[in-house]
């Protein structure tokens, strides 16, 4: 069997990252409609078919030969799918699947469709059990006295005791009232249960704070929403006429029509385990300056780490030479005293910034970040992220309370709906903004909803997936 970079070759779009969104089932029940057929057609042989399937961008990315001789040569020689199962379906889109084949070989099958319900994403991947669970019970914080700790224990406990997790730090807002819970470890084997003072990497979170940021600035009239990227950038690069429908809007909202990353990204990565610390400004304005459009800006949901990466760099020339950690110390964390959040960390800070272990509990790096930074360099504690939320739901009668009362408003109607940054999700019938995000060995989640005066945040220093921790508490506490 080929490597796992082959059956890359039939990914079309992975837009999303992060954001694992609960199933919703009217969504999921058209993805298993999908699969079945395409299970059906699998186990026919029938390449062709499977293929008519497709919508518009998987057929631009991959031609009907190259799919046709991909199956027959390295699909359908590991036989039928003679068992198959659902065992997971993120962003409220991306089903993924576990399959048996004839051959005894066991993979993974991602599956998500467009908005004409044709197959967007399909991409075959090495099967990966799950972790498995610690036989001692790990410690926490947590008194377990009230109602709200005993709900709170349960989903932290569920991803707490496995084997790849380590520390966890819960901060829940209700009725007015804080409560924040510890488990597990700063540090694998130290002994120190996360408290609200110790600092995660918060992923792309961050672009909830980038958002803030051009909110700020549209309210201060100083750019609209509406305004194209051309009038921001170097003349060399303004001049690619595949940039002229790109605004400042369809950047944070991602409908720019940008890849998630620069497809020459990886080539400029001299560290895997911290990917973006040497991708520059002028590597951002080479890309730009031939990219070429595939998609009409501001149809189609495409998650783009890039767009929010190049929408800090114009914002950095907007505010007349500050940097994006600058930015956000002025326009947000200093009023709000956030003291705990930033891109670079002080010697004061770095004591309580927390250890970080990848997907499989391995110790790994903090990422670094340089001309993407606004994408998802940010540090922060729970005490802090708490603050920000009650920010988020507090009445917009100041100059940041405003901005972030814009950064809801939503922008993108279709699924998922977007507003600036902050995207929609739905619990048992009720809506929550909702953002999360990840790093090799961070996990965020972050909800809120004003009306019900209710927020869950949820801080993790592996890079398993705190996102059932948040939504499971949500359905328990709402």
């Amino acid at each position: 069997m080929r490597s796992i970079s082959f059956y890359c070759l039939l990914i079309v779009l992975l837009s999303f990252i992060p954001l694992n969104t609960i199933a919703q089932s009217k969504e999921q029940q058209k993805v298993d409609s999908v699969f079945q057929k395409v299970k059906k057609q699998f186990n026919a042989k029938q390449a062709d078919s499977i293929y008519a399937l497709a919508g518009d961008e998987m057929k631009k990315a991959l031609i009907i030969e190259a799919f046709r001789n991909i199956c027959v040569n390295q699909l359908f020689p590991l036989g039928k799918i003679q068992q198959a199962s659902l065992i997971s379906f993120q962003n409220n889109k991306i089903g993924t699947y576990k399959l048996t084949f004839g051959s005894g070989n066991i993979l993974q099958l991602l599956i998500s469709l467009d908005d004409a319900d044709k197959l967007q994403l399909f991409l075959f991947q090495t099967y990966k059990e799950p972790a498995g669970n610690k036989t001692v019970l790990v410690p926490t914080s947590n008194p377990l006295k009230s109602d709200l700790d005993r709900q709170v224990d349960g989903p932290a406990r569920a991803y707490i005791q496995k084997t790849n997790t380590v520390g966890l730090a819960i901060g829940i807002i209700k009725n007015g009232n804080i409560s924040t819970y510890g488990y597990g470890e700063t540090a694998r084997g130290n002994g120190k249960i996360p408290n609200g003072d110790n600092i995660f990497e918060i992923g792309s979170l961050t672009k909830t704070f980038t958002a803030t940021l051009l909110a700020y600035y549209v309210d201060e009239g100083r750019v609209k929403l509406s305004d194209p990227i051309t009038k921001f950038l170097p003349d060399t690069v303004a001049a690619n006429p595949a940039l002229d429908d790109i605004t400042l809007l369809t950047l944070i909202n991602h409908t720019s029509g940008l890849p998630r990353l620069p497809e020459d990204f990886f080539k400029h990565v001299t560290d895997a385990a911290n990917p973006y610390k040497d991708y520059t400004e002028a590597m951002a304005y080479s890309y730009l300056k031939h990219y070429k459009a595939t998609v009409k800006p501001g149809t189609q949901y495409l998650y783009s780490n890039f767009a929010a990466g190049v929408l800090g760099i114009i914002l950095e020339h907007i505010s007349g030479g500050e940097n994006y950690e600058q930015m956000v110390s002025q326009m947000i964390t200093q009023p709000l005293n956030m003291s705990n959040t930033a891109q670079h960390l002080s010697l004061f800070q770095r004591p309580r910034f927390v250890t970080v272990y990848n997907e499989d509990g391995i110790e790994t790096e903090h990422w670094d970040w340089d001309a993407l930074a606004s994408a998802g360099a940010l540090n922060s504690s729970l005490n802090n992220l708490l603050l920000y939320a009650e920010t988020n739901m507090a009445k917009p009668t100041t100059r940041l309370t405003k901005a972030l009362n814009l950064t809801h408003q939503i922008t993108y109607n279709l699924a998922p709906k977007v507003g600036l940054a902050w995207h929609i999700i739905t619990v048992n019938g009720v809506d929550y903004y909702f953002h999360d995000g990840g790093t090799g060995g961070s996990s965020t989640f972050f909800a809120f909803n004003i009306e019900k005066n209710i927020a869950v945040v949820v801080l993790s220093n592996a890079a398993e997936s705190t996102y059932a921790v948040g939504v499971d508490i949500l359905k328990l506490i709402q």
